[in-house]
């Protein structure tokens, strides 16, 4: 088992958030929820089979970023990408009234938050030489 995660381990991380963020939701309609509540589809088992494998992988990422950075750590990391929208704002470089961006934004954001819960165990061992152990073995 590797011991760090380099940009490549952490942009699969991402990748893989990404996914299951814009494939549960996203503006363009093309995502589990446009297909669920969509007019033209019957909704059936292979839409509720689809839907109950993106909420164990929700499940997953979110417990995993909780346990890896608390809810403080989530918080933070939340406030730190809003400031940082709040800048581009600021700046002109996005308008309020750009809804759309706005939400492609947070999509983006929710999928960082939790690539980097996934990654904070190999990020934190490689900054600190910490272990992180939760499971104890007899």
């Amino acid at each position: 088992m590797a011991n760090k995660v380099g940009p490549s381990g952490f942009l699969g991380r991402w990748l893989f958030a990404l996914v299951l963020v814009l494939g549960t939701y996203n503006p363009t309609g093309f995502s589990w929820l446009g297909w669920a509540l969509g007019e033209t589809t019957e909704f059936g088992p292979v839409i509720v089979i689809v839907g109950l494998l993106l909420l164990i992988g929700w499940i997953f990422l979110v417990r995993t970023a909780f346990d890896a950075l608390g809810w403080l750590g989530v918080t933070l990391g939340a406030a730190l990408f809003a400031a940082v929208i709040w800048l581009l704002v600021d700046l002109g470089w996005i308008s309020m009234e750009s809804t759309g961006v706005l939400t492609w934004l947070t999509l983006i954001v929710i999928s960082l938050i939790l690539a980097v819960g996934m990654a904070w165990s190999f990020f934190k061992r490689s900054l600190t030489g910490q272990l992180n152990v939760d499971d104890v073995e007899d």
